[in-house]
């Protein structure tokens, strides 16, 4: 094996200096591969480069590799579960059930084919070892983890259920790291997206009021009364419970999952869906005071409120605790068809393109898992918006003079006979229009915080 890495390190080395850069490396993965493998190679030089000298030596070189031939070699085992040397496409579908990730024998055949060098349909180690050399992925996990959704995609709902973390992960540091980025970028990504979000509540507690604001309407109305910079009132408030939220709902989806679990069990779909809703809904429960202030905040006036805090106090003053928990009913009711909707179209999706895309490969790559992802959670935004609509209209409507105050039931009869069964779905275009660039820019945050933070790249 190490005149067979000899070989390939004098031939990716095209200056004969005995030193690889990487424009060498990538080149020359590009030719075999024919394929774009810019990221790959920043992996490789990123673990191989042990002096950080930006090349790598031939000794540099050797290390990585021999180092990541184990891992590999550990990877293979797992999927063997027969140990006869060979992985079929059984062993495969076995092996993702007990990560949570279900696949057909069909789809299973797929993965093999793309490894699968000598057309057997059965992938030996030396396949196996062609195939991932340059790859640097570790374990049967981090092969599959494409299709994992990605903490750090986040348009600025509540309702989604929270990504897994492996042992490695835990015991590293990884997660808390990954959970920071994602922080950033959910900061970053509602910030951008603020004016939207703003008119979106603005439509769904004054559109009964009137029937003609419409989008341009709704901006004209807000720069007018309360300046450009009132296009992002309540953002402040958005922005703040990522943090609690984030880890209250990681937290109890860890201890909800032990309890569904039995001990090294891994979790599958439907108890990683009850997990992340009863997550959600304790996360939600934890939080709810801050998103009825942020409510406040964006339905407010100009002058009305000069911050969080006295947004607080005076709720406390005129209403009463109570009050914070106003729409608590309907926010809940949400999380059910937000969350389950979301995750089955998302697993839907992924099952199509492994069916009738997945050919040379299994990975989907960036912008279709982005594209999966928006419209997944535009399905379940679609599904719960009535439910969001009413659980504003409850946070807001004290704030509305001439309404009554009414309760969840209430409110529907009320929007349905004077607005009719459209009136559920106010202020969903604005809601729909900030789903893709805030998917895009907490994506691309997101990675770059990966970088900053030293998150190993899967």
């Amino acid at each position: 094996m190490d005149a067979l890495y000899e070989e390939l390190f004098r031939d990716l080395d095209h200056n004969k200096d005995g030193i690889l850069d990487i424009l060498e490396i990538q080149e020359g993965l590009e030719s075999v591969a024919r394929i774009s493998l810019r990221e790959e190679t920043k992996k490789i030089f990123t673990t191989g480069d042990i002096n950080k000298d930006g090349k790598l030596d031939f000794e540099e070189f050797m290390k990585y590799l021999k180092d990541h031939e184990i891992k590999m070699k550990l990877a293979f085992k797992s999927l063997d579960k027969n140990n006869d040397g060979k992985i079929e496409a059984s062993e495969i579908v076995h092996s993702l059930q007990i990560l949570g990730l279900t696949i057909s024998e069909q789809q299973a055949e797929l993965i093999l084919r793309s490894i699968d060098a000598d057309g057997t349909m059965t992938v030996d180690w030396n396949e196996w070892r062609d195939y991932f050399l340059f790859n640097p992925v570790t374990d049967i996990e981090e092969i599959i983890r494409f299709w994992k959704r990605s903490t750090g995609i986040d348009i600025g709902e509540s309702l989604t259920i929270p990504d897994e973390f492996t042992e490695d992960e835990r015991q590293s540091g990884q997660w808390w790291r990954q959970l920071l980025a994602g922080g950033v970028a959910g900061a970053i990504s509602r910030t951008s997206t603020a004016p939207l979000d703003r008119l979106k509540v603005m439509m769904q507690v004054h559109g009964s009021k009137s029937d003609k604001m419409n989008i341009y309407d709704g901006f004209r109305q807000m720069v007018k009364e309360g300046g450009f910079r009132s296009l992002w009132r309540g953002n402040g408030t958005n922005v703040i419970k990522i943090a609690p939220e984030t880890a209250v709902k990681f937290w109890a989806y860890e201890q909800y999952k032990k309890l569904l679990t039995e001990e090294g069990q891994k979790i599958g779909t439907s108890e990683r869906f009850i997990s992340g809703s009863m997550a959600g809904a304790t996360a939600q429960t934890f939080i709810y005071p801050m998103e009825v202030m942020k409510t406040r905040l964006a339905v407010g006036k100009t002058g009305q409120y000069s911050g969080l805090f006295d947004c607080a106090k005076k709720i406390v003053k005129h209403e009463g605790l109570g009050a914070f928990y106003k729409g608590y009913i309907p926010n809940l009711l949400g999380i059910i068809p937000y969350a389950g909707i979301d995750l089955a179209v998302y697993e839907l999706l992924k099952s199509h393109w492994l069916d009738n895309f997945a050919k040379d490969s299994v990975n989907p790559g960036v912008l279709v898992l982005l594209a999966c992802g928006a419209l997944s959670s535009t399905c379940g935004q679609l599904a719960s918006y009535p439910l969001a609509l009413v659980r504003t209209r409850m946070q807001a409507q004290a704030m509305v003079e001439g309404i009554p105050q009414l309760n969840m039931v209430g409110l529907f009869r009320r929007i349905i006979s004077k607005e009719g069964v459209p009136g559920l779905y106010r202020g969903i275009t604005p809601n729909f229009m900030k789903v893709l660039p805030a998917v895009g820019i907490s994506y691309v945050v997101y990675e770059n915080m990966k970088q900053t933070l030293g998150v190993t790249q899967k």
